[in-house]
């Protein structure tokens, strides 16, 4: 593929505005020479104003998503989508949220413009573990880890009962649960199931990746090592 249709396709511009970027000199090899339209380069070795190629079609990636953003790219308000480079917008093939958190909700959230590995993600079939953090508004009564654990809780408006999940008890007003699927705001509705009311929902590992020390608000790449620490 030729260079000026590979960044325009990373959401660098329009072929016209980025043909424009190689008349102004602004992309370059590593070394920092000027390169042309119809130079071959090795893909890490394009720079654009000074800093790296982003990577290929195929990449992945983790967002801290603060609370009050949404996983759209047409809602109002704040999308998780103004967090990252503006030219991820107009990548193509889309990057697209691996699944959704829902605005209030925080923590880790993956995107990926690789649609066999986000169906391989979210597939039912996968049963990664998503591990979340609930502040209650209400204190623990003691029968919910049972109760989430049974495989027989149904939710209102839903014709399978959820499958078995773990609650780990924190404090009287703070649970750990994890969910081997994904259903719509399936922890908000399991405690409203038991009667309570979840007041803050934080995700803090989504298979075998966690936040780690990623600060709010921000994000990073996902190497080869860690989509294979993903599905371990």
């Amino acid at each position: 593929m030729k260079l000026v249709k590979s960044l325009a396709n990373l959401g660098y511009g329009s072929r016209k505005q980025v043909a424009l970027m190689f008349r102004e000199g602004r992309v370059t090899d590593a070394a920092g020479e000027v390169l042309y339209a119809d130079d071959a380069p090795a893909w890490d070795d394009v720079h654009v104003d000074g800093e790296p190629l982003d990577p290929p079609p195929g990449l992945l990636l983790m967002l801290h998503k603060p609370a009050g953003y949404t996983c759209s790219t047409k809602d109002r308000g704040r999308l998780v989508y103004d967090l990252l480079p503006p030219r991820f917008a107009h990548r193509s093939p889309t990057l697209s949220t691996v699944g959704r958190l829902d605005r209030e909700t925080s923590g880790l959230l993956l995107l990926t413009d690789d649609g066999q590995l986000l169906h391989r993600i979210i597939s039912p079939k996968s049963k990664l573990p998503k591990v979340y953090d609930a502040t209650l508004a209400e204190p623990l009564r003691g029968d919910e880890a049972a109760i989430f654990a049974s495989g027989t809780l149904m939710l209102e408006s839903e014709k399978t009962p959820l499958l078995p999940a773990e609650l780990e008890v924190v404090s009287p007003t703070r649970a750990r649960l994890t969910l081997h699927e994904g259903r719509y705001h399936q922890v908000r509705r399991m405690f409203a199931a038991v009667g309570n009311h979840v007041a803050a929902l934080h995700r803090s590992r989504v298979g075998g990746l966690s936040l780690g020390d990623l600060p709010e608000g921000e994000w990073r790449m996902l190497d080869e090592s860690a989509r294979t620490q993903l599905f371990a």
